[in-house]
């Protein structure tokens, strides 16, 4: 039996599996995901503990289905963006995205810093979709990117409203760590937080991710009142100052509820 490990999980891959092939393919899906520069065969190979005859197969069958695609310089596989668009939030068979494109690009225009929509993804935020500030100075992020939901406004407007069994499971599965001096990195910080969030309706990063910006965050909820995703409006930290938190926040609030209305209509 071979044994592979990640940091969350253990895949193993013998003859005994149900589904060797699957779990074999799923491994190297996985492994490109934690190498998002790519990977040669070999590389895969003997990360996976694999016959390069069988990696060169599954290689081929996901460059040719569009799952991976192969660098001309290099030679090395890469993810393509097709796990995304196979994946992209609905909530009622509707488009998150497209029921929340018109709200962003209003908070934006009235905030004048780059807005965000993120949803929840193995107790990280994934980011889908964003409208960029018009500030000479401004910042962003690439469409994909994962982020501790702890130490972001939107994944604590998340957390916020999560039922208490799932709460739970995220402190189980999570080790808090510290990025920043502020990052809340005791359970006992971040619930006290999340019971201020649950108060005033909208959440703060106060550089608790990245030294220097600072975020503003509200769920957007369905009909169960269950935080589906997030939106936030970020921005450097001398622009975003804490005199202009309770009126972004209550545009995100705005915002957010905005987006729940097209949703459920």
């Amino acid at each position: 039996m071979k044994r592979t490990l990640d940091e969350n999980t253990a895949i193993l891959l013998d003859d005994n599996s149900a589904a060797p092939g699957t779990e074999r393919t799923l491994a190297i899906l996985e492994l490109l995901g934690r190498h998002r520069m790519g990977l040669s065969l070999t590389e895969i190979a003997r990360d996976l503990e694999l016959p390069v005859n069988s990696v060169f197969r599954i290689a081929g069958t996901l460059h040719a289905r569009g799952y991976l695609q192969r660098r001309e310089d290099d030679k090395r596989f890469v993810l393509t963006n097709k796990l995304f668009d196979l994946s992209r939030p609905q909530v009622r068979e509707k488009s998150l995205v497209v029921c929340a494109l018109e709200s962003l690009k209003w908070l934006r225009d009235e905030t004048g810093e780059t807005v965000q929509l993120l949803v929840g993804v193995n107790h990280k935020m994934t980011l889908v979709e964003q409208c960029i500030s018009t500030q000479p100075i401004k910042v962003s992020s690439t469409v994909g990117l994962q982020v501790p939901m702890y130490s972001c406004a939107p994944g604590k407007a998340v957390l916020a409203h999560l039922p208490k069994a799932e709460l739970e499971a995220f402190f189980s599965a999570v080790t808090l760590k510290q990025f920043t001096p502020t990052t809340l990195a005791t359970r006992e910080a971040l619930e006290a937080d999340l019971v201020k969030i649950r108060k005033r309706g909208y959440s703060l990063d106060l550089s608790e991710g990245l030294e220097g910006i600072q975020c503003v965050g509200a769920a957007v909820m369905d009909e169960y009142r269950y935080p589906v995703a997030a939106i936030t409006v970020m921005a450097p930290a001398y622009r975003l100052k804490r005199d202009r938190f309770e009126k972004v926040g209550r545009m995100c609030l705005e915002a957010a509820e905005t987006i729940t209305r097209r949703l459920l209509a």
